[in-house]
């Protein structure tokens, strides 16, 4: 196919709904990201937490907001898309703004009847209602808003969005940083969401269901939800697919507390995580071209290899420069697995479970932030403050990433589901 006929049919492959769920994500990415940036040492230097808790409170932070996405998942097959989303943002912008406020003249009396952890824990979590509801939302969206045949492309067009708010929202954060407080971060984060509350209210349109699918009742969502649970193998994938993100999510848990503590403490660690989304959004298209033909799975367990490596260039040389490097590279192989894994997912799930398939898509995100953040806790504080041995802080996570590659081998050898598709 030539290249002009080949762009009328990714013209005429997507739907309206399928530009606004993706673009409205966009934003909301650049407001997670721009947050999520800031969070480790907004935590530890201006709420002064220590690194344990303020590593452990930034797994809490993404982890809940990923977790949530498999019941958001649920929620979202029965609410319709435009519902969610609509509801998600509105949540978002207010779970935001509160966040930034946590230390606010007004919520004094807040943190006076509480412990400052607590209430801060009860803040974090919040942001988990809306993201939940967003991200099974978006990706459902992207395979009903789109024809077959481009769908790959569709799932490639939503990573590199995705990564476009990602690399927007650390840059953000580093400039409101910089020139206005830590705390606007997250109030400049609240605005970038709350408008697109009002863009899914205007212009976006419920997309079509496969012909003859109906809305579920609530029993059928339970039912939906019980059925992929209870599906071991499936769940025995996204299990060990964990490791993965125990890995990844360092770059914001660990490695600007690290840059801080034994590289730089003047360095700006927001703007060095914009290396990541942006590399993303550079060679997403090209690499995702160059590996198309590799097997969804095969692309899923090279990428989680490749990143989990690329950490031992920080145990080589730990300097700024060989940080970024890093990220470069662990950003290679988030482009080679990511859009084939949420494709493998897509592949897998019947037509009426889109959106609970694709929460439960989400749930090593969530689960990986979690453990991340209590295993970086750990690392920094033991290797770190305890043995001063910081290297081995690296060494750890590596050896987790080639573990989870490893397992990932043996269950595509005996295991893996068939989603159907060679490539």
């Amino acid at each position: 196919m030539n290249l002009s006929l080949r762009w009328a049919e990714i013209r005429a492959g997507f739907e309206r709904p399928f530009w606004v769920a993706n673009i409205s994500e966009l934003f909301e990415r650049l407001s997670y990201y721009a947050a999520f940036a800031s969070l480790a040492r907004y935590l530890h230097e201006t709420l002064n937490f220590g690194v344990e808790r303020a590593s452990s409170l930034t797994g809490l932070f993404g982890g809940l907001v990923w977790f949530m996405a498999v019941f958001g998942g649920a929620v979202a097959d029965r609410l319709g898309f435009r519902r969610a989303l609509s509801l998600a943002y509105f949540i978002l912008s207010i779970s935001y703004f509160l966040l930034g406020s946590i230390g606010a003249s007004w919520l004094a009396p807040v943190r006076d009847a509480m412990p400052l952890v607590v209430l801060v824990s009860i803040v974090l979590a919040l942001p988990a209602l809306g993201v939940a509801l967003v991200k099974p939302s978006v990706v459902g969206t992207t395979a009903r808003a789109s024809t077959e045949n481009v769908r790959s492309i569709g799932y490639s067009i939503y990573y590199t969005l995705v990564n476009v708010g990602s690399f927007f929202g650390p840059l953000l954060a580093s400039w409101v940083h910089k020139h206005i407080s830590v705390e606007n971060v997250f109030r400049v984060a609240a605005l970038s969401v709350f408008v697109m509350f009002f863009l899914v209210l205007i212009l976006f349109q419920e997309p079509r269901k496969a012909e003859g699918a109906k809305t579920a009742s609530l029993g059928e969502v339970t039912k939906n939800f019980f059925t992929v649970l209870s599906n071991p193998r499936f769940m025995l994938f996204l299990l060990i697919f964990t490791g993965y993100w125990i890995v990844f999510w360092q770059e914001f848990i660990a490695l600007p507390l690290y840059i801080s503590a034994y590289i730089d403490p003047k360095a700006d660690t927001e703007l060095i995580l914009v290396t990541d989304p942006l590399v993303v959004i550079c060679f997403t298209m090209l690499i995702s071209y160059l590996f198309k033909k590799m097997r969804a799975f095969h692309a899923i367990t090279l990428g989680t290899l490749i990143s989990s490596l690329a950490w031992i260039i920080l145990i080589v040389r730990p300097t700024v420069l060989m940080a970024v490097v890093t990220l470069v590279g662990v950003a290679i192989g988030e482009i080679i697995q990511q859009p084939r894994y949420y494709e493998y997912i897509s592949r897998l799930a019947p037509a009426e479970q889109q959106g609970t398939y694709m929460g439960f898509a989400f749930l090593p995100l969530g689960i990986g932030s979690l453990v991340g953040g209590k295993f970086s806790g750990w690392l920094m504080y033991h290797y770190g403050e305890q043995l001063h041995r910081p290297k081995m802080i690296w060494w750890s996570v590596v050896a987790v990433g080639v573990a989870t590659t490893l397992l990932l081998w043996i269950y595509d050898r005996l295991l893996r589901l068939d989603d159907g598709n060679t490539a």
